[in-house]
């Protein structure tokens, strides 16, 4: 729920923030200026989100439905409800059953003590104490982040594979054929190796070398070779 919000831009902006994290339903309460361009400059491939949002005369209005309300601002307010930090807000939400809101104030004046005492939490972001005021979008991303979260978060897409990791007999092959540059470009003397080789070895261990990587560094080393003068 946005209250009040004064810059159009910042009702796209948080519709963003809502989206990157699956969220979508979007509530304003009496917004000073919407629909606006600014918003769908702002909102770019969230404005199905934008659209979808509903308008509303009043905080009651906006969460009627709803079983819980959780008042977001960074001032201590006499007689508040509970005070909960974000990440402690998403973990009771998600024990209560039934759609809960997370109510927004206008980006000056925040939420009026009426607003806050309409809600039945009272969050705070926990940020510097020299400078702890967030965009309203930015509180928005905050919040949606720790929500999702607290809902189980996304699966982690999996990396592009990396490649067959390389066989001992091609490490091997390849530190051998390092050694045979480096002592004919002077930087190994065979004479006294001290620990550059089993360091080298320790190296190519833990990088866990693939096959594509032993072809590179043996292409190098078959470089450097031909350059020695």
């Amino acid at each position: 729920m946005l209250c009040r919000p004064s810059h159009p831009g910042n009702i796209g902006a948080a519709a963003r923030a809502m989206k990157t994290m699956g969220l979508a339903d979007l509530r304003l309460v009496e917004p000073e200026r919407y629909p606006a361009p600014e918003a769908d400059w702002m909102a770019t491939n969230a404005v199905d989100v934008l659209k979808g949002a509903t308008l509303h005369a009043s905080l009651e209005d906006s969460i009627r439905d709803c079983v819980a309300a959780f008042a977001m601002s960074a001032r201590p307010r006499e007689w508040s409800p509970q005070v909960l930090d974000a990440r402690s807000a998403a973990a009771r939400a998600m024990a209560l059953e039934g759609d809960v809101a997370f109510v927004f104030g206008n980006e000056t004046a925040g939420l009026t003590n009426e607003e806050v005492f309409a809600c039945q939490y009272l969050v705070h972001i926990p940020a510097s104490a020299e400078f702890s005021s967030l965009n309203l979008a930015q509180a928005v991303q905050v919040i949606a982040y720790d929500w999702r979260q607290a809902l189980g978060g996304f699966e982690v897409q999996p990396r592009a594979p990396e490649g067959l990791v390389a066989d001992v007999a091609a490490v091997q092959g390849a530190l051998a054929h390092w050694q045979e540059v480096l002592v004919g470009i002077g930087y190994l003397d065979p004479a006294a190796p001290k620990k550059l080789m089993p360091r080298l070895n320790q190296l190519a261990n833990r990088a866990r070398l693939t096959e594509e990587e032993i072809h590179i560094l043996r292409g190098i080393a078959r470089a450097v070779a031909k350059s020695k003068p």
